[in-house]
């Protein structure tokens, strides 16, 4: 559930959702369907593979707007098969085939995502439970919160939501600052010790280099495996008695996550979760409908 502030910001890209998908009005059921008529709706899951839902709490809200009345079947984070029945909607035809697709996109799409992300998270907790599966900002500009609840109910980590969460000090920065040293030294001059100081690094020295300055978290960018393996002995070295975390980013995918894994990192991000993920196949049914 949403608190109250969110709510309302979620229902405002919601309406702005519908708009762009409505424009100034279904003109096709406008001129085929009496205004006054009445209809009954069943959202099933056709995908050939077992799936997790997300997206059913804000496609109820979708129907919400448009005044229809929906009975969620399940929740968001269940397991469904081809066949099952999610939501069931009542309300104006017209009300319902407005918010279909719109709906329906937004829970195909949070579906693959959480779907794709519960695979990832059980292929790592193989190895290791305790190491967390996260997303990174490569999201659709305006889908970022859905993208990231999707990956959550999967089970994984959503990372950074937006830049004024945490500093974390990446290439460019870098690019421009006159070392890393001198990065993290400014940064923590700001920050005021108030978060996690994370320092991306692209090889062996600059990793040294963000250790020994006191990064909080290393991220080791588009580190070959060899590289990384090179990379946790050096770390477990240098770091003497601090607790310094280790993210390995870049290049993963499914096909190479678990020996990732068996490196024993503490987190693995992956921008794939976000952007590559397939949707899951849902449809709206019209079963019946009735004169108001």
């Amino acid at each position: 559930m949403y608190n109250l502030q969110t709510y309302l910001e979620l229902r405002d890209s919601l309406i702005h959702f519908l708009h762009e998908d409505v424009g100034m009005g279904d003109v096709t059921s406008e001129d085929v369907l009496p205004p006054d008529l009445s209809a009954y709706a069943e959202i099933i899951c056709k995908s050939d593979k077992s799936a997790m839902v997300a997206g059913l709490e804000e496609a109820g809200i979708l129907f919400d707007i448009c005044n229809c009345r929906v009975q969620t079947l399940v929740r968001d984070g269940s397991i469904v098969q081809n066949g099952n029945k999610v939501m069931n909607i009542s309300g104006r035809a017209l009300a319902i085939l407005k918010v279909e697709r719109s709906a329906l996109n937004l829970i195909m799409r949070m579906s693959g995502i959480a779907t794709e992300t519960r695979r990832l998270v059980d292929m790592v907790g193989e190895i290791n439970r305790s190491i967390k599966v996260a997303c990174t900002r490569k999201t659709a500009p305006g889908l970022r919160s859905f993208d990231k609840k999707a990956v959550v109910l999967g089970g994984g980590m959503a990372h950074r939501n937006q830049l004024d969460e945490m500093v974390l000090i990446k290439d460019n920065h870098l690019v421009l600052a006159r070392s890393i040293e001198q990065a993290i030294r400014q940064a923590r001059k700001k920050m005021n010790g108030s978060s996690l100081l994370e320092c991306e690094v692209k090889n062996l020295a600059e990793m040294v280099c963000a250790v020994k300055a006191g990064s909080d978290i290393i991220m080791l960018d588009n580190f070959s495996l060899d590289q990384a393996a090179v990379a946790m002995g050096e770390i477990k070295k240098i770091r003497g008695d601090r607790r310094i975390k280790v993210e390995i980013s870049g290049g993963i995918g499914p096909q190479n996550i678990v020996d990732y894994a068996k490196l024993q990192p503490d987190i693995i991000s992956l921008g794939y979760l976000t952007h590559s993920s397939s949707a899951i196949d849902f449809s709206l049914e019209i079963k019946k409908n009735r004169l108001a």
